[in-house]
């Protein structure tokens, strides 16, 4: 068969040129974009962990001081139950002491 006379099938070339077309879309107008969006999020994402870690620590501190709140709450509730207790034994004391 003379080469000359071979004829390229123009539906080939289109599918080709076609197929060449989509895999340069993909590739700069789908993949590049969504790669730096990925990017992006995976630097927001560091940045959240990041706060989320100094809130993390300020709630552990806040819970600490809330604990060392109600330690010295109690502490104060049972000098004040105790100096009452002391009153009372004083006041009876004073009163018995009248009665003489």
């Amino acid at each position: 068969m003379d080469r000359s006379r071979v004829r390229m099938p123009w539906l080939l070339v289109a599918g080709s040129a076609l197929l060449l077309l989509v895999l340069l879309y993909v590739l700069f107008g789908a993949y590049l974009p969504a790669k730096q969006r990925i990017a992006s999020l995976e630097a927001e994402l560091k940045d959240l962990y990041a706060r989320e870690a100094t809130l993390q620590n300020q709630l552990g501190l806040q819970e600490r001081r809330h604990a060392l709140r109600d330690q010295q709450m109690t502490a104060l509730v049972a000098e004040r139950e105790a100096l009452a207790r002391r009153l009372e034994d004083l006041q009876r004391e004073l009163a018995g002491r009248r009665r003489r």
